[in-house]
């Protein structure tokens, strides 16, 4: 495979993880990690914005399970994507641009929108069915409200 086709398969490995999300689909985001023999003794790990450190594949999928049972909506615009491919390791690093809304009010609409920014690493492995999710990082971007004065020297 040329360098291109590989970072495309990369690129639509990373994209497929992100529309899972979108979706809600449990069962096609689970096939997008790493299984436990293939993961080895290194295992997978996710860092969820303000959470700990999440090890093991049965611990990552409930976090995910845990976000899409209290979301009900939540839609990612990537910037930024940069693909490095070295041997059998893929590293994605993008800016998630993140809308997402709470349950919805007693009215059945959805609640108020949200909107966030997260920088994310993502790191595939190499598998016999593709790339697969071996580590998810996200940490918050924050902000500048403007509303600093300038420091007098």
């Amino acid at each position: 495979m040329s360098r291109r086709t590989e970072r495309e398969a990369v690129e639509r490995a990373n994209t497929a993880f992100y529309e899972t999300l979108e979706r809600g689909d449990f069962d096609e985001l689970s096939e997008l990690w790493l299984d436990a023999t293939e993961a080895g003794d290194t295992g997978i790990s996710c860092v969820h914005p303000g959470w700990p450190v999440l090890s093991g594949r049965g611990e990552v999928l409930r976090s995910y399970a845990l976000i899409m049972a209290n979301t009900e909506y939540i839609q990612f615009f990537l910037t930024d994507v940069k693909v490095v491919i070295l041997g059998e390791t893929a590293l994605v690093t993008c800016t998630e641009n993140i809308l997402s809304g709470g349950p919805a009010e007693e009215s059945g609409e959805l609640g108020p929108l949200v909107g966030q920014l997260v920088v994310a690493t993502n790191v595939f492995r190499r598998t016999s069915q593709g790339w697969r999710l071996w580590s998810h990082h996200g940490s918050p971007v924050l902000a500048e409200s403007g509303d600093e004065e300038p420091e007098e020297d």
